[in-house]
Parts: structure tokens; C-alpha cells; sequence
């Protein structure tokens, strides 16, 4: 019975977030009380597009950008390939939910990198000499898309589906007094109006990080990485995500990187139902502090916050 309930609901799952009804909530509160910088004054943050990315700000990463803008930050398009060129002119780079180009419109396995070998060179210098990376990578195939690009760093992704037991019911919650949440200068912000105590997310991906990482979502028992395509078939394989990662940050030379498994945290979303919108990202029952940790988190890599 548990394996029936499994594949319906990571199946359910997968087609939600493929399709195209998966659309950004544009009435979502993208306000900020105390702006880290003036309008339009702030460092440039570029939201990668340049690869097929499934969350842009022109799209699904509205929201996102709008929550930057209101905190001073200059948010653009990074519609280019990355080079020493491209990447000058950028503060932080986010690079959200990538795919080569044969997988945009067929999510089949194995995925294969998104980014070409001189790219992945590029941004790794680009970072050690001061830039910082905020690197997003949801279930498959998009973790499997970045493997190369975070194992540049020391980052190991696993492709697969992360969720709690479907049985469970509960939303996929990291807290502090729990100790999925890690107490960090990302969580305790610049002062105790900004300290985050929890954030949701919406099921994604696992990893390892490297020795000078520092977690900040850690997987507690109860959620598994399903090893499936799409769709995910009955009986699928499993394993434990106890431990795995599901965001960290390290300093990374002179600069900083950032590594996230799910990418609607830092959003706000709909899919339209017929019995009503269901809201993914910080528009989300539960989701009430992903605001403050989506600042507390850019201001951080900006270094707004100190290493």
C-alpha cells in the first residue's frame, strides 16, 4: 500500500512542477521593511537564463527579483554563457534549475550537464577572485544537470526526488529547535527582528557538501531520495536522506558560494486547481519566514553579513 501511495504522489508531484500551469504569483507580497540599501542602489545580482533555466525573472523567479528590488539590490538577466566577460559586471550570481538543451522539453535519464567545461572554469575563477554564487537545484533531472558545475566546488548532488514518507502529511519543514535549520549569520540576520526560526520547502533535492561548507537545511529521518525518471513507477528505489544536505553556504576564496536542492523556497507560485490556486514558495501556509531568509541569505553572498 505504502509503494501505491509513493508513486502517486511523487507522480502527482513531478506533473505539477513540469507543468506549464506552474505559473508565478504576481499579487505576492514583495515588500521589505528595511531595505538593506536605497532603491536601485544596491550590488547587481543576475539571475541566470542562459540555460534553459526553468525559473527566470521574467518568469517564475518574478516574485524573487521583485523581493531583491525591494531590498535596494539591482536585479538582471544573465542571458549569456559564462566568461570572465559576462560574469564582471555581476555581484551574485543565481543560477536556478538549469538543463542542457535536449532535456528541456524530455526529462529522461541520466541528465547530463547543463554547462560546458570552460563555462563551469570560468565561474569557479570568477568566485575564488570574489564573486558569489547562488547555486539551485531541484529534483531531476536538474540535479543531475548542475553535478559538474557543484562538484566544482566540492558539492555532490544526488538526481533524484526528496520527500517525506506521502503517509506522513506534513509540510517539509526545517526548524531550529528541531536542528534542521542550522544557526548561522544567514539565519540570525542583522538583528533579532531578522532571525529565521524556520522555512519551508517544497520536496527537491539532496547533497553532500564539502569540509568548509556549513550546513543550514539538514534532512532529518523521516525523508527519502526516490531514484526515478518521470514518471516515478510503482516500487521505485529508495534510500535514506537522513543527513544529505538541502542548503549550505562556505566561503569560497575571496568569494562566497551558496547551494540549494529546491528551488520554489525562494519564490512565490501557483498551480491552478479547480478547487482553488495551490500555493509553493513564500506565498505557502508555513512559508511565512522565507521572505526574511531569501534577504538574509542575498545580503549574506553580497557581503552585507560577514563571512
Amino acid at each position: 500500500m505504502r509503494a501505491l501511495w509513493l508513486a502517486v504522489a511523487v507522480l502527482a508531484f513531478c506533473v505539477a512542477k513540469a507543468d506549464s500551469q506552474q505559473i508565478a504569483d504576481h499579487q505576492a507580497d514583495v515588500g521589505v521593511a528595511a531595505p538593506a540599501f536605497a532603491s536601485e542602489s544596491g550590488p547587481i545580482i543576475g539571475v541566470d537564463s542562459a540555460h534553459h533555466n526553468f525559473h527566470t525573472i521574467d518568469g517564475r523567479y518574478a516574485p524573487f527579483a521583485g523581493l531583491l528590488r525591494s531590498d535596494g539590490f539591482r536585479v538582471v538577466d544573465s542571458n549569456r554563457a559564462f566568461s570572465p566577460q559576462s560574469l564582471t559586471p555581476i555581484k551574485v550570481l543565481v543560477v536556478a534549475n538549469a538543463l542542457p538543451p535536449d532535456l528541456v522539453d524530455n526529462w529522461r535519464l541520466p541528465a547530463h550537464s547543463a554547462f560546458a567545461p570552460a563555462e563551469i572554469a570560468a565561474l569557479k575563477t570568477w568566485v575564488e577572485n570574489g564573486g558569489s554564487l547562488l547555486l539551485i537545484a531541484d529534483h531531476l533531472p536538474f540535479a543531475g544537470s548542475t553535478r559538474d558545475l557543484a562538484q566544482a566546488f566540492g558539492f555532490a548532488f544526488q538526481d533524484g526526488v526528496v520527500e517525506r514518507d506521502p503517509m506522513d502529511g506534513r509540510p517539509d519543514m526545517f526548524t531550529l529547535p528541531g536542528g534542521s535549520l542550522r544557526d548561522d549569520v544567514v539565519t540570525r540576520g542583522r538583528n533579532a527582528r531578522e532571525v529565521v526560526t524556520a522555512v519551508r520547502t517544497f520536496t527537491g533535492s539532496a547533497f553532500k557538501a564539502p569540509a568548509g561548507a556549513r550546513p543550514i537545511l539538514v534532512l532529518p529521518a523521516g525523508f527519502m531520495i526516490h531514484d526515478c525518471g518521470l514518471p516515478c513507477p510503482a516500487g521505485v528505489a529508495e534510500h535514506d536522506a537522513g543527513g544529505y544536505l538541502q542548503g549550505a553556504v562556505m566561503p569560497a576564496g575571496k568569494g562566497r558560494i551558496a547551494v540549494f536542492g529546491e528551488a520554489a523556497m525562494f519564490s512565490a507560485q501557483i498551480i491552478p486547481l479547480r478547487n482553488g490556486p495551490f500555493y509553493f514558495g513564500f506565498n505557502a501556509p508555513g512559508a511565512e519566514q522565507n521572505k526574511q531568509f531569501i534577504l538574509n541569505l542575498l545580503r549574506w553572498l553580497s557581503g552585507v553579513l560577514p563571512p
